[in-house]
C-alpha cells in the first residue's frame, strides 16, 4: 500500500474519533445549534428550500447551505442531533484530508501527515467539527478553494519556488467552491479566501532583485513591507487572479438562490443579513461580542491546542527557514498569508468571536506539520530545551483542568466533579514528552504527543459534553405541560432558549408585559396566505393566557413572583426548574389551575422530547 493511502486511512481513523464519537449524544446546545437544526426542519415541514424560517419567524442570520445540508440529513436519518450534526462532521473530515494533501504538495509527505494530525483534535476546530453550526460548511468550502488552487498552481513540490500560474478553467474551478462559500456564510465566503491567495501571489511575484533603497534598517524593513503593493505589481497582481472568471463563477454559483429569497421575502432577508448581521457586525460590537487586537492571537493560540503548545519552537525554527530562504520558503508564505489575512482583516471588525478565525486553522496547521518534519528529519537548529518547555505547558495546562474543572463542577454541575480526571491526560502525555524531549527521542515524543491529543480532545468533546448535557433540565418544563394537553399552544416571557422549539416541535410566543409598549425590534413573520413578511405583534402575557386554558407561558421564577398578583387567581405556576448554568435563577411554567381538556388517558410528547422524559 503507498505511503499516502496508508497516511489517509490514519488520518480518516483519528479524525472519525474525535468528530463522530458520541456525536449525537448530547441535545443541541443553546443557542445556535437548536436554532439552525429547527430552521432546517421547519423549511422541511413547510417543504420550502428557499426561505429560512424558525419559530415560524423569517431567519436572516446565514444564508441556506446548512440548511439544505441539514435537511438532507433528515431525509436519511430522520430529526435529530447526530443528522443535525453530521455534515459538519464529515466535512470536517474532508477538510483534515485536503490539509494533508495541501502539506505534501507545499513541503513533504510527512509534513502533510502531522499538518492533518495537529488539525484533527484542534479544540475550536473540532467544536466546529460537532456544532450544528455553518462553520464546518464554510471552513470546508473555503479550503477547498485554496486546495484547488494550491493543486493546479503547484502541480509538483519542485513548483512551489517558482510564480504559480493556473489556467482560466482551474480558477473556475477554486472560484466555485468560494460561490459554495458564499451559500455557507455570506460574502466572506469569498472575500478572505481571495484574499489569501492574492496576499501570496503579492509577494510571490515580487521580482528579487529589487534592492531596498538608503542603508538605514528601518527604510529596508519599510521597503520590504510596501514592496507587494506598489500600484502597478498590485494591479497586475490582480488582473493575474481572473476577477471576471472570480465574479462569474462565484455568482453564478450563489446569486440565484439570494435572488430567490430577496423576491420571496421582499427584501426582508436581504435587509435581515446583508444590514444587520453584516455590515453591522463589522462597525459595531454585537451581542457584546468585543476584544482587543490580541483578541485573535489569543483565539488561535486557544483554539489550536494540544499542538498550539509547540508555538515557540515552531517560531524559532521559522523565522531561520524563511530568512535562509530554504526549499519550503514559498510554503512557509503561503501558510503566513492565510492565517495573516483572517487574523488582520477579522481584527478590524467591531463584533469578535473566536469561531470567526477557524477557516485559517488549516492553513496554521500547515506550519504546524512542516515545523515537525524538520524535527523528526532532525533539521531544526534549536536545543531541545525548546521542546521541553513545550512539554512542560502540556503538563500545566493538565494540572490547570484537574484543578479548575472540579471547582467549576462543584458551582455549576454538582456531582460532575470527578470531571478533572480529564486533566491526566495532558499531564501525562506532558510528563512523557518532557522525558523524550531530553533524551532527542523526537519520533516517540511526537507519536505520544499526537495520541494523547486526540484522546484529550475526543473524551472532552464526547464525555464531558455528555455529563454536562445531563444538566439540562429544561425539557422538563415541555413534558410538563405535554401531561396536561397535546397541542398546547405555548408562549414565553423575558426569556427564550430555542431548544424549547426545537424539541416542543411547535412555534413559540413572543410576549410582552402587561399593557406595555414593546419597544424592541420585533422579529419578521409570515401574513398568512401571503409572500409578505411584517413585524409580529407581540402580546401582553395576560391577554396571551386569558384567550384560553390550553395555553401556557415559560418564564423565569423572578418574573413570576412580580406576575403573580396581576395574572389573577386563575393562574399557577405549574412547573420549576433550574436554569441551566445560571446559578440561583430557575425556570417556571405557568398556566390556568384547570386545562382546557381533563384526560386520564397518557400523553403523548413529542418524539425528539420523548428521549428526555
Amino acid at each position: 500500500m503507498p505511503t499516502w493511502m496508508r497516511h489517509q486511512l490514519l488520518i480518516i481513523a483519528a479524525t472519525a474519533v474525535v468528530m463522530f464519537s458520541n456525536l449525537g449524544g448530547p441535545r443541541l446546545w443553546d443557542r445556535d445549534e437548536p436554532r439552525n437544526a429547527g430552521c432546517a426542519a421547519e423549511m422541511l415541514t413547510r417543504g420550502d428550500w428557499v426561505v429560512p424560517v424558525f419559530n415560524d419567524e423569517l431567519r436572516t442570520h446565514k444564508p441556506v447551505l446548512l440548511y439544505w445540508l441539514m435537511m438532507s440529513a433528515y431525509e436519511v436519518f430522520g430529526v435529530s442531533e447526530f443528522a443535525a450534526r453530521f455534515w459538519s462532521a464529515l466535512l470536517s473530515v474532508g477538510t483534515v484530508l485536503m490539509t494533508y494533501h495541501m502539506g505534501r504538495r507545499l513541503f513533504d509527505e510527512r509534513a502533510g501527515l502531522w499538518s492533518a494530525l495537529a488539525l484533527a483534535p484542534a479544540l475550536m476546530f473540532s467544536v466546529a467539527g460537532r456544532a450544528a453550526t455553518p462553520d464546518a460548511v464554510l471552513i470546508f468550502c473555503s479550503t477547498l478553494a485554496i486546495f484547488l488552487y494550491v493543486q493546479f498552481a503547484f502541480p509538483n513540490a519542485e513548483t512551489v519556488n517558482r510564480s504559480p500560474q493556473f489556467a482560466w478553467w482551474q480558477a473556475a474551478l477554486s472560484y466555485a467552491a468560494m460561490g459554495l462559500a458564499i451559500l455557507a456564510k455570506g460574502p466572506v465566503g469569498l472575500v478572505l479566501p481571495t484574499a489569501v491567495i492574492g496576499m501570496f501571489l503579492l509577494i510571490a511575484r515580487l521580482p528579487e532583485t529589487t534592492q531596498a533603497p538608503g542603508n538605514h534598517r528601518w527604510l529596508r524593513r519599510l521597503w520590504t513591507c510596501l514592496r507587494p503593493f506598489a500600484p502597478l505589481h498590485f494591479l497586475r497582481t490582480c488582473w493575474a487572479m481572473r476577477p471576471l472568471t472570480a465574479l462569474a463563477v462565484a455568482l453564478a454559483i450563489a446569486l440565484p438562490w439570494y435572488v430567490w429569497v430577496h423576491l420571496r421575502t421582499e427584501g426582508a432577508w436581504t435587509e435581515g443579513f446583508f444590514y444587520d448581521h453584516n455590515l453591522n457586525r463589522a462597525t459595531q460590537a454585537m451581542e457584546g461580542h468585543r476584544g482587543s487586537i490580541l483578541f485573535y492571537p489569543a483565539a488561535l493560540l486557544v483554539g489550536l491546542f494540544p499542538f498550539s503548545v509547540f508555538l515557540a519552537p515552531l517560531a524559532r525554527d521559522l523565522v531561520i527557514e524563511v530568512r535562509r530562504k530554504s526549499a519550503w520558503r514559498f510554503g512557509y508564505i503561503f501558510a503566513l498569508c492565510w492565517v495573516g489575512v483572517y487574523v488582520a482583516l477579522f481584527s478590524l471588525a467591531k463584533t469578535k468571536l473566536p469561531s470567526y478565525i477557524t477557516p485559517c486553522y488549516p492553513g496554521a496547521a500547515l506550519l504546524i506539520g512542516a515545523f515537525f518534519s524538520r524535527l523528526l528529519a532532525r533539521e531544526t537548529n534549536f536545543s531541545h530545551k525548546w521542546l521541553q518547555f513545550s512539554a512542560a505547558v502540556t503538563m500545566l495546562v493538565g494540572l490547570v483542568v484537574a484543578i479548575a474543572l472540579p471547582i467549576a463542577s462543584h458551582v455549576l454541575l454538582p456531582g460532575e466533579e470527578w470531571l478533572g480526571v480529564l486533566g491526566l491526560v495532558p499531564l501525562v502525555v506532558g510528563a512523557l514528552c518532557w522525558k523524550f524531549a531530553r533524551e532527542q527521542q523526537y519520533t516517540r515524543l511526537a507519536r505520544t504527543f499526537a495520541t494523547g491529543a486526540v484522546a484529550f480532545t475526543a473524551l472532552l468533546m464526547a464525555l464531558v459534553t455528555q455529563r454536562v448535557d445531563r444538566h439540562q433540565q429544561s425539557h422538563e418544563l415541555l413534558a410538563a405541560i405535554y401531561a396536561r394537553t397535546d397541542a398546547p399552544e405555548v408562549g414565553y416571557y423575558d426569556c427564550l432558549e430555542p431548544s424549547w422549539v426545537f424539541y416542543g416541535t411547535e412555534p413559540l410566543s413572543n410576549l410582552a408585559n402587561i399593557a406595555e409598549h414593546d419597544s424592541r425590534t420585533p422579529e419578521l413573520a409570515q401574513v398568512a396566505n401571503s409572500t409578505h413578511w411584517q413585524p409580529r405583534r407581540r402580546i401582553p402575557i395576560d391577554e396571551f393566557l386569558s384567550a384560553s386554558a390550553n395555553r401556557y407561558v415559560i418564564t423565569t421564577r423572578k418574573q413570576w413572583d412580580t406576575l403573580q398578583s396581576k395574572l389573577g387567581g386563575d393562574i399557577t405556576l405549574l412547573a420549576e426548574t433550574p436554569y441551566f448554568l445560571k446559578k440561583k435563577s430557575e425556570l417556571v411554567v405557568l398556566g390556568h389551575k384547570q386545562p382546557a381538556e381533563i384526560s386520564t388517558a397518557e400523553r403523548t410528547l413529542p418524539e425528539r422530547l420523548e428521549r428526555y422524559r
